[in-house]
C-alpha cells in the first residue's frame, strides 16, 4: 500500500464536472452507466488519483486527464477495440505501443486521439487502454508503424495500485 494517500468524496458540483470531462473524452455519457445516484470518491496517491464511483474504481485521473480503468467493464464492453495478435500481448503488457503488424482487427468507429481498449485475440480480454493515433477507417489500412499509444496496461503502476489498495472487486 502507498505510504501516503488521501481519500475523500467529491461534492455534487465537482462530481458533475468530473463526469462531464470524462464523458467528453470517452465520447459517451458516463451517467448512463450508473442506475442510481453516483457517489464519487477520490483516492489521491503519488501515482494517480483513483476515482471510485459507488465504491468501484472506474477512472484514473492524471495530469493528462481522466481515463477509464481496466476495471470499468461496462465501458470496456462498449468501447472501440483494437484486437492484437498473441505475439503482441507480452510487449503491450510491458508498456509497448501497438504497432500495425500486431493488429488483427478493429471494432467500432472512432476518430484519432480516441481512447480504445486493446484486446487479445485469443481470450478477448482487455489488456490495455490506449490512444489511437488515426481514425478507424485509416487505422484499418495501415500495414506498418505505430497505431495506438499505450496509456495503461495490465501490470503497470496504476493496475498494481488498485490491487494494493484492495479495491479490486474481482
Amino acid at each position: 500500500m502507498p505510504d501516503k494517500y488521501r481519500r475523500h468524496f467529491l461534492k455534487n458540483r465537482e462530481a458533475k464536472i468530473l463526469l462531464h470531462e470524462a464523458s467528453e473524452k470517452l465520447q459517451t455519457d458516463l451517467n448512463s452507466f450508473f442506475k442510481e445516484r453516483a457517489d464519487i470518491e477520490v483516492i489521491e496517491t503519488d501515482v494517480a488519483e483513483i476515482i471510485l464511483v459507488n465504491g468501484r474504481p472506474i477512472m484514473i485521473k492524471t495530469s493528462d486527464g481522466v481515463y477509464p480503468t481496466l476495471k470499468f467493464e461496462e465501458y470496456l464492453r462498449l468501447a472501440p477495440k483494437v484486437i492484437v495478435d498473441m505475439g503482441a500481448v507480452p510487449y503491450v503488457c510491458k508498456g509497448a505501443n501497438v504497432m500495425a503488424p500486431g493488429v488483427r482487427r478493429i471494432e467500432g468507429t472512432f476518430r484519432s486521439n480516441s481512447i480504445v481498449a486493446i484486446v487479445d485475440e485469443k481470450f478477448g480480454k482487455p489488456i490495455a487502454l490506449g490512444e489511437i493515433l488515426f481514425g478507424s477507417e485509416e487505422a484499418l489500412k495501415l500495414k506498418q508503424g505505430k497505431v495506438v499509444k499505450n496509456l495503461f496496461y495490465v501490470g503497470d503502476k496504476t493496475w498494481n495500485l488498485l490491487k494494493e489498495l484492495t479495491l479490486d472487486d474481482h
